[in-house]
């Protein structure tokens, strides 16, 4: 009987435990799905890893490494306002200063794949341009096997509209703004280490490549790209399998532009902006417009996303050192020629006056190009280019009373400048023809007027030397002005 009551309880003991421990799990499976919420807290979304990618190189090396940071920066983050459902990707060589990276990390929302730099197997060809020596980093795309396909982008792309459609391409698909030609610029891929490995293989056995850049590589090794079909996003959203010619408007060269300044690319939706032109005639510079007049639509992108406070302070400072310069040889105006002394034989007194309008002139041609180096690059154009005709004034004042020079010859090219600028930036003309030839014609009235100006600069300075107020003989007397006292 003992026995049996000691059996019941013991079940009754297991039958307890297993209840409170079924309890326990249930508070516990509670509390975890619900203690976030419990705690006053949102609940972290799940993160989906996106399929597709946008991706851009970055390499150092170049006199314009910084130009092109912050034209990738610029493109990036067009593509994040135009909610691309897509991760953004640098692929940065080793040598990129970590603080770009950073910023782009951590500012424009980039995924930085840091990579070592390819060897250039074509760098001793005699058509070789060494600004393209490390562009062969474009192939690490391939290696990038996290995503279904990647959309590869050199920095000079400037998007109007979202183009995620391209992600339905096949496993390589460009466009050919070139009749013969496609161009690298922007492509699909299908990323693959296999493919990778084989075009790594390729440049070790140094495959053709005409122009011993990227563009002539993958130009050698899609060499069928032209025979291929166009490309039509299918409806339903499939991929599709192989190759295909991608249509004109993902890579709108601005060339187009210029002749009708208008689009008319009839094939293909109008989505990308290239500009495979001159390096020093990129957008991003402030020159570029409004010689091209494209420049004023990307600096309108950069404005409204990157701004421009990176150069603000530089520009300021600027800014008032000019000034300041105006100032003072406006309300000093001094005469630093009269300094010097004429303690030579009057046999050298011939060599030293040519010299005089040797060092005259080339002051003058100082003013105008001085100023020129000194602004920041990529600023916007209309301030880069008041702040280059400021400088010009300011430096132009100085050789003016330095010299005792008139002012208005000396300032000439000023005003033709200006009225250059006037006459390209004219938004009336009917197309870049008619756009050509007002500026051409200006140009051709504005010389003589030039010229004449010129001759009366030095014609003027050489009256100064006739009537000795340059280089007074020793021993004469002279009246220098209350300046020149100081001294």
């Amino acid at each position: 009987m003992c026995l049996f009551w000691r059996f019941e309880l013991r079940v009754m003991e297991e039958r307890l435990w297993a209840r409170w421990g079924f309890v326990c799990l249930l508070v516990l499976v509670i509390l975890l799905l619900a203690g976030p919420g419990a705690s006053g807290d949102a609940s972290p979304e799940m993160v989906v890893p996106k399929r597709h990618a946008y991706a851009a190189m970055m390499y150092m090396g170049t006199p314009r490494d910084y130009e092109f940071y912050v034209a990738t920066r610029v493109m990036m983050r067009s593509l994040s306002k135009l909610r691309v459902d897509a991760d953004l990707v640098v692929i940065a060589s080793v040598d990129v200063p970590m603080e770009w990276v950073q910023t782009m990390k951590e500012e424009d929302m980039v995924k930085v794949v840091t990579v070592k730099n390819l060897k250039n197997p074509y760098d001793q060809q005699k058509n070789f341009n060494v600004r393209f020596k490390l562009t062969l980093n474009k192939l690490y795309a391939w290696s990038l096997v996290d995503y279904d396909r990647v959309v590869m982008l050199d920095s000079d792309n400037l998007f109007l509209q979202r183009t995620d459609e391209l992600f339905q391409c096949g496993q390589f698909c460009a466009v050919f703004i070139n009749p013969c030609i496609f161009h690298t610029g922007l492509f699909v891929l299908q990323p693959s280490m296999a493919v990778f490995k084989d075009m790594l293989h390729e440049l070790e056995v140094v495959r053709s490549n005409p122009d011993g850049a990227d563009q002539g590589f993958l130009a050698s090794y899609f060499s069928d790209l032209l025979d291929k079909p166009m490309f039509h996003p299918p409806v339903n959203d499939t991929k599709l399998v192989g190759t295909y010619r991608l249509p004109l408007g993902y890579q709108m060269d601005a060339s187009y532009f210029y002749l009708k300044l208008r689009w008319s690319i009839p094939c293909g939706p109008n989505s990308v902006i290239t500009f495979p032109s001159a390096p020093w005639l990129k957008p991003w510079y402030w020159w570029s417009w409004p010689v091209l007049p494209l420049g004023l639509v990307w600096h309108e992108h950069r404005l409204n996303s990157l701004g421009y406070t990176s150069e603000l302070l530089v520009m300021l400072i600027q800014a008032a050192i000019y000034l300041g310069i105006i100032a003072v040889t406006r309300v000093a105006r001094p005469n630093l020629s009269k300094l010097c002394y004429n303690r030579r034989p009057e046999k050298s007194i011939l060599f030293i006056h040519s010299m005089l309008k040797v060092v005259v002139m080339w002051c003058v041609i100082a003013a105008y190009a001085v100023p020129f180096f000194l602004v920041p690059r990529t600023i916007h154009p209309i301030l880069g280019w008041f702040l280059y005709l400021l400088g010009v004034g300011a430096l132009a004042s100085i050789a003016i009373n330095s010299f005792l020079l008139p002012p208005l010859p000396v300032l000439t090219p000023w005003f033709t400048i200006l009225g250059v600028l006037g006459v390209m930036a004219c938004p009336w003309y009917s197309d870049g023809v008619v756009r050509a030839l007002a500026v051409f014609a200006f140009s051709f009235c504005s010389a003589p007027v030039l010229w004449i100006q010129m001759t009366r600069m030095m014609g003027g300075l050489q009256a100064l030397i006739d009537r000795e107020a340059f280089f007074q003989r020793s021993g004469e007397s002279t009246q220098l002005s209350e300046f020149n006292k100081l001294y």
